[in-house]
């Protein structure tokens, strides 16, 4: 048994939370496009337990990637064989794909997953300190273990849930250079939007804020609440036939308004 308590699934070959050669990833819901059926014969269940916060969570090897199903759902992936084309197409790349991150850049990550953003932004840029808020402890062991987090640097995480952290932030004045949203992805519109303008509140004056939202009505919705906040706010629908959309926010306008988030209790994340 490791440090974290984590075995591998028995039966299984216990797959190294480091394979040689590769990097890492993770991230949330949507998912990765399925591999292969030639790839499928061949996914095995690695590593496997239960959280009191997200029911079931396994580790999938298929001889390529590492995955993370929580409750059914993939929220990350790990090329095994360092092989980072395949997340092309995901929303995980297009939500850093075209986004100026400066030089040295404080991070904040809502939605910790395996940590695929994290991984993603570290190719890019080289982020001074990377912030995350996870409210499961068992995904955060899970995602060092199997995912390559243990050794990564500069990472701060916060264990709980956004609506009580992130006036903690506020109140000492923390502010990101780039901040990706990634667990309200199926939240009520009134949450989604609540949790937007909190964190539109933590933006760096050169900052871009990232939400992930469900392909739907109430994505407009959330978009449209944040135009106040900064000179630019766009969406991109992540695939045709998907159902993911990012909305970006960029160049955050000045004001003392743009940092009151409504009422915390409607956005549990």
């Amino acid at each position: 048994m490791n440090e974290s308590g984590l075995e591998p699934r028995p039966g299984s070959t216990g797959a190294s939370a480091h394979p040689p050669g590769a990097r890492a990833s993770a991230g949330g819901l949507g998912g990765i496009d399925s591999p292969p059926m030639n790839s499928v014969k061949r996914t095995r269940t690695v590593f496997e337990t239960r959280s009191e916060v997200s029911g079931r969570i396994r580790v999938l090897d298929d001889g390529r990637l590492r995955r993370l199903i929580v409750a059914g759902d993939t929220l990350s992936t790990y090329p095994l064989d360092g092989d980072w084309s395949r997340l092309a197409r995901e929303y995980w790349w297009k939500a850093v794909e075209g986004v100026h991150v400066p030089p040295r850049p404080t991070v904040l990550m809502v939605g910790l997953g395996g940590g695929t953003q994290i991984h993603l932004v570290r190719r890019i840029a080289r982020p001074r300190r990377i912030t995350v808020i996870e409210r499961d402890p068992v995904i955060v062991d899970v995602a060092r273990v199997w995912f390559g987090l243990d050794a990564m640097p500069g990472l701060e995480v916060c264990c709980g849930d956004a609506a009580d952290i992130l006036p903690g932030l506020a109140r000492l004045g923390r502010h990101f250079d780039f901040i990706m949203e990634d667990a309200a992805y199926g939240l009520e519109v009134e949450g989604a939007i609540d949790l937007a303008r909190a964190l539109a509140g933590l933006v760096s004056p050169r900052g871009t804020l990232v939400l992930n939202r469900h392909w739907r009505r109430d994505a407009t919705q959330v978009r449209d609440t944040l135009v106040p906040f900064f000179r630019k706010v766009w969406m991109r629908r992540v695939k045709r036939e998907g159902e993911n959309v990012l909305i970006f926010c960029a160049r955050p306008r000045g004001g003392a308004s743009r940092s009151a988030p409504g009422p915390p209790g409607r956005f549990r994340a």
